[in-house]
């Protein structure tokens, strides 16, 4: 038989088109496997915590829960002499006794802290004498304390459909309860390797023999994939065996990845019987690469069927290049890297001499690339920022959503903001979303993030706070902040706040009231003024704060108008941990959005619509990802969802 030639080489992009067009390159479908067998796969559903994490206000370490301003002014020369209770709070206790002033409970690392309490002094610290407690150093409100819902509250999200669970998401997993985790399949690939001179590894070498690495490599690459590789050995030239083989691959699995035998040569029959396939069939035979021209790509009753080249530097290069990306697609993957990247640190890091630090870091790509000189293999670096992922030692979704580590030495005490710094990747992926998002965090916005990614639009959302998102964007650290800021001078929530440069994004409202327990007497008149009375005039009653800077907390002091009643102090960072602690009994009221007190079975005694916005940078606003956020922001499924969730658009 004569040699053909190609005489239809195409480039790689239009190969790829064609292939691609010929395929539903989508996931497989969905299956439910033990969480104890989950590690490697990809979420194939939304998943939403059922329960807060931690579940209750809890101590960060062996101490004694006191008062915060009963230490105030305590030295180790002068310390502060409180009552010791005589309950010792263990893990898995609940208090028995409440803190009133100059009063303190033992409490060890874990443990609940008891109503009356907004601190825990370390026991380093303390000298305890019989029913006497000395403090030696003063504590803040809210030291040593981790507040409920703080790592992960109650229907948040904690993964999506497309994430792939490592160690870190599996730990994410229990830390909610969840036993099972509903996943996409594994994509099956079925590897034939082709040819007289193809031996086992382990025969013995003969003349004109070559041993199977491509099928070790291949095989091997479909693993780091997800997917499952179905070794289907060596085939010999003879195409009726062949034609068996192929038929017998397809029936078995979902793409089946021939090497040799690609060429037009009277001894390569992988195209000949690859040719024989219909609906299409092949796509593209020869495309102008090198290495790897003589690849063939086709399809066959939606399976994709590939010839490799033989070299093996051929066969693994195109097998990157275009099997690859369709394998990750049919599991639910996304486009992987690894390695480490350069960035900037944009906030002031104190750290501890003595001690080398690895800092957990999220990256965002900043507006402009690095002009910090050329990096791996001459190509000059992106610069990145990368925030810590600031939610403390106890927080398993710390580690879940880093997308790696900066080291930090131990003759370092500060690093100053704006310090280049070299990250280390966590795993094999910096996936850099197309939109990234800080500022305040809402249930609203999982949702909208949630849809964008369904559009094929990957994004990334950092907790901030309003001001510290609001920044961020006007530096061109992320593309939108959203925001609930309060303008006591106009009255107007967010756009009193904008430069010249941003616009603002109307988003949705969320009703914002006093939470308190069923059949609090205090809140029966349900009337704003008389229930403020009520529980301002009460010194039994203790209320729960929230940070300073947020929005709510604007709220909350207008309200109060300079008073500072019982629990004042107490300023946990969510509307989450508001709830829970007047569900557990460890405050009385506070304020926060309507959705979580729904959440925690609370009653609600509305005060105000507060306004959710975005804002963008102007030059920013007509990039894709902007467009599609605004498209599903304004579409009618959006508007139920915030409906049907207590909230107004």
């Amino acid at each position: 038989m004569h040699q053909q030639q190609f005489l239809n080489v195409i480039d790689r992009d239009e190969a790829e088109r064609r292939f691609h067009a010929a395929l539903e390159l989508r996931p497989l479908g969905m299956e439910t496997v033990p969480l104890g067998e989950s590690l490697g796969r990809v979420v194939a559903a939304e998943i939403r915590a059922g329960v807060n994490v931690p579940s209750f206000d809890r101590s960060n370490f062996d101490g004694f829960a006191v008062k915060a301003a009963d230490t105030f002014g305590a030295t180790e020369e002068r310390p502060r002499r409180l009552r010791l209770l005589p309950q010792s709070i263990a893990t898995g206790a609940a208090p028995a006794y409440p803190v009133n002033s100059g009063e303190c409970l033992s409490i060890a690392t874990g443990s609940m802290l008891p109503r009356g309490a907004d601190a825990v002094a370390m026991v380093e610290h303390t000298y305890a004498d019989d029913d006497t407690l000395l403090v030696q150093r003063a504590v803040a409100p809210g030291h040593g304390v981790t507040f409920a819902g703080t790592d992960i509250a109650t229907g948040e999200v904690v993964l999506r459909a497309g994430d792939l669970l490592t160690s870190r998401e599996t730990g994410v997993l229990a830390a909610i309860g969840l036993s099972t985790v509903a996943v996409w399949r594994r994509p099956r690939v079925g590897i034939l390797s082709t040819g007289d001179e193809i031996l086992e590894p382990g025969q013995p070498m003969v003349a004109g023999g070559v041993y199977d690495s491509n099928a070790r490599i291949l095989a091997d690459a479909v693993r780091e994939l997800g997917a499952e590789p179905r070794m289907l050995g060596i085939a010999r030239d003879d195409l009726a065996e062949l034609d068996d083989r192929i038929g017998a691959a397809l029936k078995d699995c979902d793409v089946v990845v021939l090497s040799g035998g690609t060429s037009k040569g009277a001894g390569d029959l992988s195209y000949r019987a690859i040719s024989r396939l219909k609906d299409p069939g092949i796509v593209a035979h020869g495309v102008a690469l090198k290495p790897g021209k003589p690849i063939c790509l086709a399809v066959t009753g939606g399976k994709p069927v590939v010839i490799l080249p033989g070299f093996p530097t051929s066969a693994i290069f195109t097998f990157h290049e275009f099997v690859a990306p369709v394998i990750r697609m049919l599991g639910g993957r996304h486009r992987e890297n690894l390695g480490t990247v350069r960035a900037r640190i944009p906030v002031k890091i104190q750290s501890e001499i003595g001690r080398t630090e690895y800092l957990l870091v999220g990256l965002v790509r900043n507006a402009e690339p690095a002009a910090d000189g050329p990096g791996e293999c001459g190509r000059s670096q992106t610069m990145y920022s990368a925030y810590p992922m600031g939610k403390g030692s106890g927080s398993v979704t710390s580690f879940s959503r880093a997308d790696g580590f900066v080291t930090i030495s131990r003759y370092d005490e500060i690093v100053p903001a704006d310090t280049a710094v070299d990250v280390k990747l966590l795993g094999y992926n910096l996936d850099v979303a197309d939109l990234v998002v800080m500022g305040s965090h809402c249930v609203g916005l999982d949702y909208l993030l949630g849809r964008l990614r369904d559009s094929g639009i990957r994004g990334k959302f950092l907790a901030i706070g309003s001001t510290a998102g609001l920044d961020a964007v006007r530096r061109g650290e992320c593309d939108l902040a959203g925001m609930h800021l309060f303008d006591p001078v106009t009255g107007q929530y967010n756009r009193p706040f904008l430069g010249p440069d941003l616009l603002l994004i109307p988003g949705y409202s969320r009703e914002q009231g006093i939470l308190f327990r069923s059949g609090d007497p205090r809140f029966a008149s349900r009337d704003i003024r008389r229930s403020l009375e009520a529980v301002l005039n009460d010194p039994r009653s203790l209320m729960v704060n929230r940070n300073q800077g947020s929005g709510t907390r604007v709220l909350i002091d207008r309200l109060l108008g300079g008073a500072q009643p019982p629990g004042y102090a107490i300023q946990p960072c969510s509307h989450t941990a508001v709830a829970v602690a007047i569900s557990q009994g460890r405050a009385d009221w506070g304020i926060a959005i309507r959705i979580v007190a729904d959440q925690q079975g609370l009653d609600f005694l509305p005060l105000a619509w507060e306004q959710y916005d975005f804002t963008v940078l102007k030059s920013r606003n007509d990039t894709l990802p902007i467009r599609r956020f605004r498209d599903i922001l304004d579409d009618a499924r959006t508007a139920d969802y915030l409906r049907n969730t207590g909230f107004r658009r």
